[in-house]
């Protein structure tokens, strides 16, 4: 499974990669959320703006290409393409959110992509999840606690918010807990 993107969402698909004993490769041109990936057990953490980013997916699925790619980039379009790219045949692709949509743009072409034809790719769109799927997903967290626990990088009492979104926003972490009660 390719994982666009490695912030506090990617994080958590990887994390559900590896509970699932699936293979997981980590997106991300950040280094210091690379290296979590890699340290909460994705079997590669590549950053898409190098050079050679897709050979580098290919030869480690062999040139067969990913089976999925979950986006956790809020659509950036250069995750994407880089996905559409190294899916395999048959792939399927999850969009989660969406905050850079802009019908207007580039990013609509990638619905007429000729890799979405061409490969039969089936693509799929998360916001929410069903209501019914909570026991499973609490089993996941069960499960996953150490991974969890890494993937928890920072803890900050509320009155300490804005320090918090400016930190998310470096890259230079990954989940953030706020505690409301704590000064």
């Amino acid at each position: 499974m390719l994982v666009i993107g490695a912030g506090a969402v990617g994080l958590g698909a990887v994390v559900n990669a590896v509970h699932r004993r699936a293979h997981a490769i980590a997106l991300e041109p950040q280094p210091y959320r690379r290296q979590l990936a890699s340290d909460l057990g994705a079997m590669a953490a590549i950053d898409p703006t190098q050079e050679g980013a897709l050979e580098q997916i290919m030869d480690l699925t062999k040139g067969r290409g990913v089976d999925a790619a979950i986006d956790c980039s809020s659509n950036h379009p250069a995750g994407l393409q880089l996905a559409l790219d190294a899916l395999r045949r048959l792939g399927k692709m999850v969009l989660l959110g969406g905050q850079y949509i802009d019908k207007d743009k580039d990013y609509i072409k990638l619905a007429v992509e000729p890799n979405f034809i061409f490969k039969g790719l089936t693509l799929c769109g998360a916001w929410m999840y069903n209501i019914y799927d909570s026991p499973k997903l609490m089993q996941v967290i069960r499960d996953s606690g150490p991974l969890l626990d890494k993937q928890i990088t920072h803890r900050m009492p509320m009155s300490r918010t804005p320090d918090a979104f400016e930190l998310q926003s470096s890259g230079e972490c990954g989940k953030i807990i706020l505690h409301p009660w704590e000064d």
